[in-house]
């Protein structure tokens, strides 16, 4: 082998394993705090029922024997193993396993994609497996039942629910039990206090938020393995001097026997033990902000048997002080050494916190870009990972509401019956999910994924049935928070596909526009106006009321569209679609941008300067008779950006503040752009000005509509709209240069 090509395949394996490590790493103050916690309430929880009326050895044996049992086929074997493996290029989540399934069968009811897509690589990425029986009968049937595909879409969106819910939950849950924690030492300590002490916790938590995943990663990440080497530390010294036989209640014989010797009373109990897998779900929700692979080596080398150990030690001591069932966890730690572990708890259980928090912020951001949830300001923190994001309206509802948890409820035990609830929901959802994935995206046979929903399903189906019973005990709260997320959610999803099939109907052909240009008159101005709306061919209704209104608009139009698709990515060389819109003599083109739920926008100078470098690349290959252009849209051409030439544009723009005459100076390179006249036109009415149109509509209902229609769409949608980031505003448009066309739409 060339010794310099041996010395560049070393570099680049070295710069793997050195990136690997690193993610691994800041995992541990991302994703695993909320599972690394649990043993702070899991004994706790678990004996507060009726099963405090058995407090043998054989029921602390066979509740080690559960949580070890469920740890094991739960992360372990379910979400390590299988569920990370059904990634969507790299990213996670409920919506990753929609989207697998929207791609391999036409069931997918958010995706804004076209005819036009259907032979994209980002459609067809990885290797093309073998249709099997089971996944072409099962396919068939989603793709010829409209009805089924709405309950897989609300199913998916009452999992997202969840999520969000256990995003509320799960700081109150964990800082609570640590402060609680100071009543081992503090006995009288009024409850108030340690709420108090919770609540400025919380907020602290909260405002750290905008420092992003990847600062706050490294930042928690020492504080988490501080806390699992701690809570394995005196594991071992439990085992070792209280009982150390212990190590034979990890036999599922004990599990058995658990059940044999408490009945109905140990199955109520399985609602505390489900705690111990609180937070696996993030493993998969949090995939895009790290990867498998540093994922597994974290989990499977050092947060797993750390649990393990914490969890034989606790049940160690408690063989010895049945009576301090209900400070287990604080009473196990010897007295020496019980401030440092309780400070470094506290400081865990923010930690355990940033899971949840960071898996709601990128679901939302999934949702939002696939049109089911209302815009909102997504900030990227970091410019490696483009999935560690953060977004100030979420982080301040969430404060709020798990503020109103804490001081609420005060008590960990019914935030426990809420949080097992919100965490097994979830697992259910992603193991029916997973059984479609293994028939229709890895081709399996229907055997093998109902072997798996048997297999997981059942345990998880077990644990429900234990949640379910504690609904009026503070169950409720997850479900809903998730029916009030489902809601606004289908609703903002609802009025938008309304909004869009308007537009779609009463758009106007090219050929309706130029019959009225003689009668209204219409004059071109300088300059190129950027008209956004969702309309694909022909002119939006928007902008066919303003010319009929103001009979004049620029001598360069284009029509921008923003499509997202239910992809993670799509390549920067595909992102952009442009076609001419009728004879060249109008100087109408057509410009489909099409961005993935986890694509980063561009800023406005950034996507104006994209549109016009593809435009101008598209006049280039148009001159050359590349090209074709029909009379209402022609052939949509995906404009890749090579580097031959470069062309400088002077841009003129309106200062903010400035007068009439007031200009700034900046540059647009037209890359691999060759001269022609269309060309120059377009780069001298560039120089002349550039404008944005956008509509400004009103949505509402028929005056005949129903009056469920009208408060869905007047009331609801109305309000959800009135109070959300404006589209001018989300897509960054100079308000300088924004032309807003008002409109009433009855839909």
């Amino acid at each position: 082998m060339d010794p310099e090509s041996a010395s560049s395949t070393r570099d680049s394996k070295l710069k793997l394993y050195t990136t690997t490590l690193c993610l691994a790493y800041q995992s541990f103050g991302v994703i695993y705090g909320d599972l690394s916690i649990s043993p702070i309430y899991v004994y706790k929880s678990t004996f507060s029922g009726r099963l405090r009326l058995h407090e043998g050895n054989d029921e602390i044996l066979g509740v080690l024997s559960l949580v070890f049992w469920t740890l094991t086929l739960i992360p372990l074997c379910k979400y390590i193993i299988f569920v990370l493996g059904a990634d969507d290029n790299g990213e996670g989540g409920t919506f990753a396993l929609y989207s697998l399934l929207c791609r391999h069968a036409k069931v997918g009811l958010l995706s804004t994609c076209h005819a036009s897509d259907d032979n994209a690589s980002f459609y067809n990425s990885g290797p093309s497996l073998k249709e099997t029986r089971s996944s072409s009968i099962l396919k068939q049937f989603l793709e010829k039942h409209w009805s089924s595909q709405i309950v897989l879409l609300l199913f998916v969106l009452l999992g997202t629910g969840m999520v969000i819910g256990d995003g509320v939950l799960t700081p109150s849950m964990s800082v609570l039990s640590a402060v609680d924690g100071v009543k081992v030492k503090i006995p009288n300590l009024h409850e108030s206090y340690t709420v108090c002490i919770a609540c400025v916790i919380l907020v602290g938590l909260f405002a750290l938020q905008h420092y992003g995943t990847h600062r706050v990663g490294f930042l928690f990440a020492p504080i988490l393995i501080a806390w699992l080497l701690s809570i394995s530390g005196v594991g071992i010294y439990n085992i070792l001097h209280w009982n150390p036989r212990i190590v034979s209640g990890l036999s599922p014989y004990y599990a058995y026997n658990f059940f044999k010797e408490t009945g109905k009373d140990g199955w109520r109990s399985l609602g505390g033990i489900v705690l111990c897998i609180t937070g696996a779900e993030a493993m998969f929700a949090d995939l895009g902000h790290f990867s498998q692979i540093s994922i597994r080596l974290a989990f499977t080398l050092f947060v797993y048997p750390c649990l393990i150990l914490a969890y034989m030690g606790e049940a160690a001591y408690l063989s010895r002080h049945k009576e301090d069932l209900q400070r287990s966890f604080y009473k196990a730690i010897p007295d020496v050494i019980f401030w440092p572990v309780f400070i470094i708890a506290t400081l865990a259980t923010v930690v355990g916190s940033q899971a949840l928090i960071s898996a709601t912020f990128s679901i939302i951001s999934q949702c939002r870009a696939l049109g089911c949830f209302p815009r909102v300001r997504i900030i990227h923190t970091s410019n490696q990972i483009h999935g560690q994001i953060y977004i100030p309206e979420v982080n301040w509802i969430l404060m709020f509401l798990c503020l109103s948890v804490v001081i609420g409820f005060r008590d960990t035990v019914m935030i426990g019956n809420a949080y097992g609830l919100a965490v097994i929901i979830v697992m259910l959802i992603t193991t029916c999910l997973m059984f479609l994935v293994i028939v229709m995206v890895w081709k399996r046979t229907i055997l093998v994924a109902i072997t798996f929903v048997i297999i997981f399903g059942s345990i998880e189906l077990l644990y429900f049935s234990a949640c379910i019973t504690k609904i009026h005990k503070g169950g409720w709260v997850p479900i809903v928070l998730s029916l009030i997320v489902l809601f606004v959610m289908s609703i903002w999803h609802y009025g938008t596909l309304k909004k869009r099939s308007f537009e779609l109907q009463n758009k106007v052909g090219l050929d309706t526009l130029l019959t009225l240009g003689p009668s209204l008159g219409i004059n071109r101005v300088r300059g190129i106006c950027l008209i956004y709306s969702n309309v694909v061919s022909g002119v939006p209704p928007m902008f066919a009321h303003f010319v009929t209104n103001f009979p004049a608009f620029h001598e360069i139009l284009i029509f921008v569209t923003i499509q997202s698709l239910t992809v993670p990515k799509v390549p920067a060389e595909e992102q952009v679609l442009v076609s001419r819109i009728g004879s060249p003599e109008y100087r109408l083109f057509r410009c489909i941008v099409r961005y993935g739920y986890r694509d980063v926008r561009k800023d406005t100078y950034a996507f104006e300067g994209h549109v016009l470098n593809s435009v101008a690349e598209f006049l280039k290959g148009n001159s050359d008779g590349c090209v074709e252009s029909g009379a209402y849209g022609g052939e949509m051409t995906a404009i890749r950006q090579p580097s031959s030439q470069l062309v400088d544009v002077v841009i003129r723009q309106p200062e903010n503040g400035a007068a009439a005459g007031g200009t700034s100076r900046r540059k647009v390179r037209f890359s691999g752009v060759g001269f022609n006249k269309e060309v120059e036109e377009l780069e001298a009415a560039r120089e002349a000005g550039l404008a944005y149109m956008m509509g400004n509509t009103c949505v509402m209902a028929f005056e005949t509509s129903s009056y469920l229609k009208k408060f869905v769409i007047d009331i609801v949608y109305g309000f959800l709209r009135r109070n959300c980031r404006r589209p001018a505003t989300s897509l960054g448009v100079p308000h300088t240069s924004l032309i807003e066309v008002g409109m009433v739409y009855r839909v």
